[in-house]
């Protein structure tokens, strides 16, 4: 039997391009992630939903544009039905609310942690499967809606820990305005998504673009920059860029409403002291093309060229696709993936490491009773506690829980019973007492961190 084992050839263990596993101590990191996002969430009022992972196809088909068609994992399932995996959760969330109409209350906040595909090409920070983190208000058209979800973000990233990050917000009748005040009469779809990638490949590229996909002539793509361009440098100043858009947008009464949002977001930004993070930016406009209004990027300070790792944006218009009844929305996505990568990049990626975490070494199976009662006693008390299951070398053991990040050991074996006390091991500090154990529980109780 050894022998055909040792013949038998070997699957090569190894993931797709674009997907990856992950180990404990990274994927301790995005449970602790998603946990701080579900909290925030909810104070804020959103409540959770889950939608499955493939769709008909027709439900996700020309919702984010033609590049995005082509990113979809698209298939025939085995009862020749023409499906795909979800590329983000919004679309399904527009399928969900016309679905479950008559079964909601709006406006409807929901708030959606799950995985979503794009057979995209992987580079820094972008992954074929990546987790989304999402919050959505569906069924109202008020700009308050818009402004609560630059609070959430704002609020979300100070929960995660982060002090510099910067939320850039523009408003897509804002650059359909500005079109408009330059007297270009063109589609003005392809133009927002090509100034969408100026940060990216800059503005020679992106000139082209805009000659190229949205046809614009050479002199009319280059004034079309030059203004963004200009408005863009003035990133920071909020107010200097509302009264040079106020200039700009006099003749266009759709980029003028666009301003009066903004306008809005930068007036409570400021009242709640959540400005200096708030900036406005006429050179995002998001790649999507279900975005109708107020979009938004966050971009961490310190590490800008990962992108951004919190997008959205408003959607007046995509659940009217599959449904007769008005249903406009906004939200937003924590990329959980993205920002991870980044925490690794900065080394803010830490082994969660707790004094509230015991681990008890096996000295005998005889004793083995006795280590699972003290550890049920301890885990009543909200420790997190592992009972090792083999009586094998002490040494080894305490090897092995080092490696696992255990901070306490408590010990004990025939001596230890014998007289009725537990040894209390510190594995960082390499310190140790003797301990009673009418007083163990108490002991280890007042070692938890603050």
């Amino acid at each position: 039997m050894a022998k055909n084992r040792d013949t038998k050839p070997l699957i090569k263990a190894q993931t797709l391009k674009g997907f990856r596993d992950y180990l404990s101590a990274p994927m301790q990191v995005r449970e602790h992630l998603m946990e701080v996002a579900r909290d925030v969430f909810r104070l804020y009022g959103f409540s959770p939903i889950e939608t499955p992972a493939l769709e008909y196809s027709e439900i996700l088909l020309g919702k984010g544009g033609e590049e995005t068609d082509k990113q979809l994992f698209r298939f025939k399932d085995q009862g020749g039905r023409d499906v795909a995996l979800r590329f983000d959760l919004t679309v399904p969330l527009a399928r969900f609310v016309a679905q479950h109409y008559n079964e909601l209350v709006f406006p409807f906040k929901r708030y959606h942690i799950g995985t979503v595909w794009r057979a995209e090409n992987p580079q820094r920070g972008r992954f074929r499967e990546f987790m989304q983190c999402d919050f959505d208000v569906i069924g109202t058209r008020s700009k308050r809606a818009d402004v609560e979800t630059v609070l959430v973000i704002h609020d979300l990233f100070q929960a995660l820990g982060f002090e510099r990050f910067t939320i850039r917000v523009n408003h897509r009748k804002v650059l359909t305005g500005i079109i408009e005040s330059l007297g270009l009469a063109v589609d003005p779809v392809p133009v927002l998504r090509s100034l969408d990638k100026l940060e990216k490949q800059g503005p020679e590229k992106v000139l082209a673009e805009l000659v190229k996909r949205a046809e614009l002539s050479k002199s009319q793509a280059e004034q079309m920059l030059d203004c963004v361009v200009g408005l863009s440098s003035l990133r920071g100043d909020n107010q200097k860029v509302l009264s040079r858009l106020r200039e700009q947008l006099q003749s266009s009464s759709q980029g003028l409403e666009g301003l009066t949002w903004l306008e809005e977001i930068v007036g409570v930004a400021q009242a709640v002291g959540a400005e200096p993070r708030v900036q406005i930016d006429i050179a995002i406009a998001r790649g999507l093309d279900y975005y109708t209004g107020t979009v938004y990027e966050t971009i961490l300070d310190e590490l800008p060229e990962i992108g951004s790792v919190c997008s959205g944006g408003r959607y007046d218009n995509l659940a009217e696709l599959y449904s007769r009844q008005e249903l406009p929305g906004v939200g937003a996505s924590l990329g959980l993936d993205r920002l991870v990568a980044a925490m690794a990049e900065l080394e803010l990626l830490k082994t969660q490491q707790t004094v509230s975490s015991v681990f008890i070494p096996c000295f005998s199976d005889d004793y083995y009773p006795a280590y699972v009662t003290l550890a049920k006693q301890l885990r009543e008390k909200h420790f997190v506690v592992e009972v090792y299951p083999e009586a094998i070398r002490l040494g080894k053991q305490l090897r092995y829980a080092e490696r696992r990040g255990f901070q306490i050991a408590v010990i004990a074996g025939d001596e230890e019973f014998h007289r009725d006390v537990w040894q209390v091991k510190d594995l960082v500090e390499r310190s140790s007492s003797e301990v009673a154990s009418e007083n163990l529980v108490d002991c280890l109780e007042t070692m938890k961190s603050p």
